[in-house]
């Protein structure tokens, strides 16, 4: 009698490095500095913004760090899914993977919106408008990078590393092309520089938007399986990523803000675009336009990626149906995953409002994060520092996660106060969602083989 041949276990391919991690996380967050971040100045003027900007950046380092630290110890695919999984349990899992799934692919669908408008705008000043329906770049542009995706991840985030390094790089030279050192020269800040227009309260709110300077950092972790050395890489990549987004949010900001006044700043649809349109130079124009393209196009790529990877995990631990968790035979990507959220992604971009799809992206973002704080509290009680190997310690625990939960808290509440009817919406959507992985998915779940780090058993058990 033959025994049976052990089961292989469906993986990817450990073919990235830190400069693919940084370019991962970066590239899904920069275009975050060429839309969306200035709604937060109509919600509350300029100094509101910039506050509100730090603040995130306060919160985003909390989450980097923590991240970092988890996901250098859990190396699967699935990255914030993967740490509830092994460290809460099966319905946290469950919810975060949900979470992830639709920030990414909100955050896609809302660069889709921006690439066709920023299009739009293009042909217009070329005075060809009305030429083409910007809803077929919007549409091309999920299509084609999907299929990017589809054909494997090394040369996806390869490009990514060389747009995004060329969309960072507009950034640094509008802001060196509007002399900051030359005050009155370029920007104006003296005559467009408000203090805050709607008082404190125009902080809270602008919390809600300040929030897309950095979201989707968190998405390093998505690549834990398909970097060659998860504990260096995954640290160095999303911690020097963060670093970068700090200086470039300041910058956006800095430069925006002396440009333009505020009642048009916060409802531009491209702010740094629209930036350099106003500073008379041609090239700087173009450049800016190629800037913000590169911006959406290598954050649509990214997201592709990150929520193809969770719905993957998903797939293959059984929480969702097992047919997502197939890995392609040639270009051993999860291509049942990127394929599945092609149509969702265009059915939102060509129906839906730019302000919904990222504040439909940044609840998913929130919730997440507030069990991600959850998390590194059970994760040090249950495996304390030297019981198990860590690529990566972060410092001053827990006022990392307190400060995480502190500032979650604001934001829900700036959310409520502008957005409401959205936030009980999507609240209701994940208890009903929740409610449907207990009633009828949990039996499929095998527990046994979705815990696949081998740690100690965890302290008290």
């Amino acid at each position: 009698m033959v025994a049976a041949a052990p089961a292989r276990k469906i993986a990817l391919l450990r073919v990235l490095g830190p400069g693919h991690v940084w370019a991962l996380g970066v590239g899904i967050v920069l275009v975050g500095e060429f839309m969306g971040w200035n709604f937060a100045v109509g919600k509350g003027g300029p100094v509101a913004a910039l506050t509100a900007c730090w603040l995130a950046g306060i919160l985003y380092t909390c989450v980097a760090m923590i991240d970092s630290e988890i996901t250098s110890t859990v190396a699967a695919a699935g990255g914030q899914y993967a740490q509830a999984k092994h460290i809460i349990g099966p319905l946290a899992a469950f919810n975060v993977g949900l979470y992830l799934v639709m920030a990414y692919t909100m955050l896609e669908v809302s660069n889709a919106i921006v690439t066709g408008d920023l299009i739009e705008a293009f042909l217009t000043n070329l005075g060809i408008a009305g030429t083409v329906d910007k809803r077929a770049f919007m549409v091309l542009t999920i299509v084609a990078l999907a299929f990017l995706n589809y054909r494997g991840v090394l040369a996806s985030l390869t490009m990514n590393l060389l747009i995004t390094a060329a969309a960072f790089a507009a950034i640094v030279v509008l802001f060196v092309a509007t002399q900051p050192w030359a005050p009155g020269a370029v920007l104006q800040h003296d005559a467009l520089l408000v203090g805050l227009p709607y008082g404190s309260l125009g902080i809270l709110a602008a919390m809600h938007f300040g929030l897309w300077f950095y979201l989707g950092i968190e998405g390093t972790t998505q690549a834990a399986e398909e970097v060659r050395s998860p504990a260096r890489a995954l640290p160095l990549g999303t911690m020097t990523g963060m670093m970068t987004l700090l200086i470039a949010a300041t910058a956006t900001w800095y430069v925006c803000s002396g440009l333009m006044p505020w009642e048009y700043l916060g409802q531009a649809v491209t702010p740094l675009y629209d930036a350099a349109r106003l500073t008379g130079n041609r090239w700087l124009e173009v450049f800016l336009f190629l800037g913000t393209l590169f911006a959406t196009v290598a954050s649509a790529n990214g997201c592709i990626n990150d929520a193809s990877r969770a719905w993957f995990a998903m797939g293959r631990d059984r929480y969702m149906p097992a047919w997502f968790g197939a890995v392609h035979p040639v270009y051993h990507t999860p291509y049942r995953a990127i394929v599945f959220f092609v149509p969702v992604a265009i059915m939102f971009a060509v129906s839906t409002p730019l302000d919904q799809t990222i504040t439909f992206s940044i609840l998913s973002g929130l919730l997440g994060y507030t069990l991600m704080a959850l998390s590194i509290v059970l994760f040090r009680r249950k495996w304390p520092l030297g019981t198990i190997q860590r690529g990566y310690v972060h410092p001053l625990h827990p006022l990392p996660c307190l400060l995480l939960l502190l500032l979650c808290s604001v934001t829900y509440l700036a959310v409520f106060l502008g957005y409401g009817t959205q936030l009980v919406a999507m609240m209701t959507f994940y208890i009903i969602a929740s409610a449907w992985f207990v009633l009828h998915r949990y039996k499929y779940v095998r527990r046994g083989d979705q815990f696949t780090m081998h740690w100690p058993k965890p302290r008290g058990y």
